[in-house]
């Protein structure tokens, strides 16, 4: 059988597109009402720390989740992440003061450190290089349906109940992420166990510079989501949006449509090639965000977003893994999910740094997202004519 013929939809497969769907609705269904919550808690000025922070805690446990995911295993590695979710829901309600919270979502972002950077090798182990673009587009899928559903059920349950039941049905989305888990069969050929020396992280460990071209195009991609979760709850209630979660609700949406398509066309047509549409798409997005003057023109924006983080998210991460070595792909995702983590933690504490609950800085703060996504643009056509017709793509 061929790989193109290979079987995508096997029980493995489906088993973790499920766990990752739990898991990413877990802590998405705690973003639309965390800037609220945290002005009720005195701390409105703290706003941009909201993301900047979990992503902070993300970045630096990549080293070590790449390293242990090449290790351990990846089945570990992936438990790991929805335990930190599991339990920082349950703490939220208890530390309810303004330390307490910016300490946990410090803590809690070590979740998104560990899981994706698993997950993602873990497909590359199950699926034929042939059909990697695919399956990336079909796992994505899988988690942006629990991007899209986990703000809207987030803001039903805070309106109908309390937060405090919100943070708690957090925890038990990714316990169901946890049980599947269990289930699933490791698929690393010789992993050792788990010793304290393995966290010993040396500067070779950090990086993996072969894939640096597709993390310096994530970063600046990334950057503006980082702005626009930490602006959209403000910008969607000055339009008039009600329920906040309807804005992510609506690009994930549209993301999920593309998706079904996406990830198949970068295998056929190049990464290349689909990333420059994606980053024009990207640009176009954000100008319509901070341009809109209505709740329409905001979901019109939503929708262009989705489609073009539907459309870039499987063609970078099919990129980083075409462009690393199989023995390190732990390391390689970790790499582009460092790089990730980057663009939206500094996307977050940039919007929170100028916006200070200044409504109209917003569409400018908008317009820088757009001028970084242009910036990555530029990069892709450089470094194309600098290495076209070029077997080296381990530099910048």
């Amino acid at each position: 059988m061929s790989e193109n013929n290979t079987p995508l939809y096997t029980i493995p497969f489906a088993l973790l597109c499920t766990s990752s769907l739990l898991f990413s609705a877990s802590f998405n269904m705690l973003i639309p009402e965390l800037p609220a919550y945290l002005s009720s808690l005195g701390g409105a000025e703290y706003k941009g720390l909201i993301i900047a922070l979990f992503t902070l805690t993300a970045g630096i446990s990549r080293p070590f989740s790449g390293k242990l995911t090449d290790t351990i295993g990846r089945v570990p590695v992936m438990a790991i992440g929805s335990i930190v979710c599991f339990v920082c829901g349950f703490l939220y309600p208890v530390l309810g003061t303004i330390n307490g919270f910016l300490f946990l979502r410090l803590i809690h972002g070590f979740s998104t450190g560990f899981k994706p950077t698993a997950t993602a090798a873990y497909v590359a182990d199950i699926v034929p290089a042939k059909r990697w673009g695919e399956a990336l587009g079909i796992h994505g899928l899988c988690f942006s349906t629990g991007m899209a559903i986990g703000p809207a059920i987030g803001s039903l349950i805070t309106s109908y109940y309390s937060i405090d039941i919100l943070f708690y049905c957090s925890s038990a989305f990714a316990m169901l992420s946890i049980a599947i888990l269990l289930n699933m069969k490791e698929t690393l050929k010789r992993p050792q166990r788990f010793k304290f020396s393995l966290l010993k992280i040396s500067k070779k460990e950090i990086i993996e510079w072969r894939v640096l071209p597709a993390a310096l195009v994530i970063l600046l991609s990334y950057l503006g989501y980082g702005i626009l979760l930490t602006l959209v709850p403000d910008w969607g209630a000055h339009l008039g949006v009600k329920n906040k979660g309807l804005f992510f609700m609506t690009f994930t949406i549209s993301s999920l449509l593309i998706r079904f398509i996406a990830g198949k066309v970068s295998d056929n047509y190049g990464r290349i090639s689909v990333i420059k549409v994606a980053l024009v798409l990207l640009c176009i997005s954000f100008y319509l965000i901070g341009h809109a003057l209505s709740v329409t023109g905001l979901l019109i924006g939503s929708i262009v977003y989705g489609i073009a983080g539907g459309v870039l998210s499987p063609a970078t991460n099919a990129w980083t893994i075409d462009l690393s070595h199989p023995e390190h792909r732990g390391k390689a995702m970790a790499t582009m999910y460092i790089a990730l983590e980057a663009g939206i933690g500094l996307g977050a504490l940039l919007a929170g740094w100028m916006y200070k609950d200044i409504i109209s800085m917003v569409p400018t703060i908008f317009y820088i997202a757009a001028g970084a996504s242009f910036l990555a643009l530029i990069y892709i056509f450089i470094r194309e004519s600098r290495f076209f017709h070029s077997k080296s793509t381990s530099k910048i």
